[in-house]
């Protein structure tokens, strides 16, 4: 047994406290909303955590707690915390100058990256955010074809404004049938008439996708091309090629988000790993291992509209030259070992898990990729769209993640796990350990659904 094994098998019994997060989250709420700067941030079991350090696989708490960490900034960081040739690379950069309203060579750089990576990228832009980059799809889509209406899908999260944050994890009670959506809001406040320029379906219903693009009317069709922020649900076979098929021949522009699938599944993203080429993509999170930098690429017609067509695209941050240098420096990082390696590594962690609630007669589906999976208690079998996942026992998960957290674990609640070139296989060894452990103390409890998820 590793010695990162042991100290697992000690924090089981004796588990972390993360009072002074909680603390610290109750005092800064009289500056912050909720003391964080993100919806997303909020709610957390046992509370929101406050960081003091990052580091390889690990995150250091403002309780002195060292946790395994598989948010990775909720999955940009595919190098790790603080790897050394992004620290020399922004080192050097920042002694240039931080902004100057131009052009460098070093974001000249990073876009050519960018096109040699990337299939569908004959040109590109950079932006800030996903949600941003996205918002430039959008608008491109709309004005190549003259039409108004965009296809999104339930549980494909596309940013937070107000024209696509429909149906991200709507109530299936209030998400009508499944073959015709309801378009759900997520949030108050939000416009509702925003969503009659949108058409929700169910993914990975190739039939409803060309009946529904053979009326003529579809601007752009927008999807993550494998679900990864719900869960992480492959595309069925012949879904992206027939959706690419039926694009083509109504005139409607493809946009793949790849802001998680991006440089994580593939150098080339999702549509490298399926074979399948989009009209435009956008890609944010792993493009810079934790620099706030996205980018949207796509055919050199479309991209040129920004440039002659009359289509606005700007943004005062967009290609900052320091995060530039974390984007090369990310970029050139991405070699076919590190994917061979992740692969090997992830597939080992998902496989383990897998056996552990097997033979723990725990209810569950492991499943996605080795770079990013998605773990589901409650369901026996995998996931093919948002209404599949919707019924996974969520308060058993954060159950789970809790208990993984106070044996140094850290686990999105969502049920993803990312994993980073810095998660060894002594760092697998031991958070395996965290979730054998976890499992035992909750199914003594009663808290974990059982059952054959073999069957």
């Amino acid at each position: 047994m590793s010695s990162l094994a042991e100290s697992a098998r000690a924090r089981g019994n004796n588990p972390l406290s993360f009072d002074k997060s909680a603390e610290l989250i109750e005092r800064n709420a009289q500056w912050m909303a909720g003391g964080v700067n993100s919806n997303f941030r909020l709610n957390i079991s046992p509370t929101p955590l406050v960081f003091e350090r990052g580091e390889g696989p690990w995150l250091y708490d403002a309780d002195g707690n060292k946790l395994i960490d598989y948010y990775l900034g909720m999955g940009p960081m595919i190098l790790g915390h603080k790897p050394q040739a992004l620290v020399d690379a922004v080192k050097q950069e920042i002694e240039k100058g931080f902004l100057f309203a131009g052009q460098t060579t070093v974001e000249a750089e990073a876009a050519r990256l960018v096109c040699e990576l990337v299939p569908s990228a004959e040109r590109m832009r950079f932006g800030c955010s996903g949600s941003e980059v996205d918002q430039a799809a959008i608008r491109l889509a709309r004005a190549a074809t003259g039409r108004k209406k965009i296809i999104k899908f339930e549980g494909h999260y596309h940013g937070w404004f107000d024209n696509v944050l429909w149906s991200t994890a709507p109530a299936l009670n209030a998400a009508g049938p499944e073959n015709a959506p309801v378009p759900v809001a997520g949030s108050k406040g939000q416009l509702t008439e925003t969503a009659d320029a949108l058409v929700v379906l169910p993914w990975n219903n190739l039939d409803l996708v060309v009946e529904r693009l053979a009326q003529g009317d579809i601007a752009g069709v927008i999807m993550e091309a494998a679900m990864c922020n719900a869960g992480a649900v492959h595309p069925a076979p012949g879904y992206l090629e027939g959706v690419r098929e039926a694009c083509t021949r109504y005139g409607t522009i493809l946009i793949f988000d790849e802001v998680i699938t991006g440089f994580r599944l593939a150098p080339g993203g999702a549509q490298e790993r399926f074979g399948v080429t989009p009209d435009l993509s956008t890609f944010g999170k792993a493009i810079a291992n934790g620099f706030p930098v996205a980018a949207i690429v796509g055919r050199a017609d479309l991209m040129e509209m920004f440039a002659t067509g009359g289509v606005v695209h700007g943004g005062t941050y967009n290609a900052q030259p320091i995060a530039m240098a974390a984007t090369v420096a990310t970029l050139m990082s991405l070699k076919p070992s590190l994917y061979a390696t992740l692969e090997e590594r992830g597939g080992r962690l998902m496989r383990g898990m897998g056996e552990i609630f097997a033979r723990a007669g725990v209810l569950a589906q492991v499943a996605g990729f080795p770079q990013v999976f998605h773990v589901a208690l409650g369901l026996d079998v995998p996931a093919r769209n948002y209404r599949d996942l919707a019924r996974m026992d969520r308060p058993a998960y954060v159950a789970l993640t809790t208990a993984l957290l106070h044996r140094g674990v850290r686990a999105l609640e969502r049920g993803a796990w990312f994993l980073s070139i810095e998660h060894s296989d002594a760092v697998i060894d031991d958070t395996l350990l965290a979730v054998e452990d976890s499992v035992r103390e909750l199914k003594a409890k009663g808290v974990l659904p059982t059952g054959d998820f073999r069957k």
